[in-house]
């Protein structure tokens, strides 16, 4: 969706506040922040340092109080929710730590939630379903239900359903944080797979260093500022080419 010459995100000197007069907050104060097209990044903080907040403005969950948001070149930062909610439902896919699956309901099913509010038709929203189950693994696995399938495999359901709509962007909140080692590094293996085979890009918080290396970049949050930008050293993929 960006357009030539403009970066997929930008944020110039945005602010998030809270209440007002004296009891009013700061959770973010100015903030400058570019990201491009299949860009993998990593958010990091302390709790409290406005890294949440950030990502809730770019998901479209929530506005600034002041300051510029753009996506793709086009001005976010004062979209109606009808707006925001047509941005999200056609341009973001969301991964969260708590997975989010209907527990009654098969992976397939889960998967064509987003479809489904699409208004796509049955057969080709079960192909594209499929598809997305086979992108992160889980092909034959279409008829189970979460209580069936383990943690590593429920959040591969979960990163199924986001990219089921082909999104631009990847929104990943603490994606291994219910995870052992091994599932967490299986799931990141997969991001970044689906970072570099399908160009989407991808934004996540993680308070894990060793998951933020897997980014190309990774942005330090302190006290509602950006403290500090650097680069990932990722591991490779494995079956995929060395950075």
């Amino acid at each position: 969706m960006a357009e030539k010459g403009h970066p997929l995100i930008s944020l110039t000197r945005v602010t998030k506040a809270y209440g007002s007069n004296e009891a009013r907050i700061f959770a973010l104060r100015g903030i400058d922040l570019t990201i491009d097209s299949g860009e993998f990044i990593s958010v990091m903080g302390p709790s409290g340092s406005g890294k949440s907040t950030c990502m809730n403005i770019l998901g479209c969950l929530d506005t600034p109080t002041s300051g510029q948001y753009t996506f793709g070149g086009v001005e976010v930062s004062h979209m109606s929710r009808k707006q925001l909610a047509t941005l999200r439902r056609f341009y973001l896919g969301f991964v969260f730590q708590g997975f989010n699956l209907l527990n009654r309901t098969t992976a397939m099913e889960n998967v064509e939630l987003p479809l489904v509010y699409r208004g796509i038709p049955p057969k080709e929203r079960k192909a594209l379903a499929r598809k997305a189950l086979e992108q992160v693994g889980l092909a034959g696995r279409e008829a189970h239900t979460p209580g069936e399938l383990s943690g590593g495999q429920q959040q591969r359901v979960a990163i199924a359903r986001a990219i089921a709509t082909t999104p631009s962007v990847l929104f990943a909140d603490e994606p291994t944080g219910n995870l052992d080692m091994a599932r967490s590094h299986e799931i990141m293996e997969l991001l970044k797979q689906l970072n570099r085979e399908q160009k989407i890009t991808v934004v996540m918080i993680t308070h894990e260093s060793d998951m933020a290396a897997y980014s190309d970049r990774i942005v330090y949050f302190v006290d509602g500022q950006v403290a500090d930008i650097e680069n990932g050293h990722a591991p490779a993929v494995k079956g995929g080419q060395d950075r």
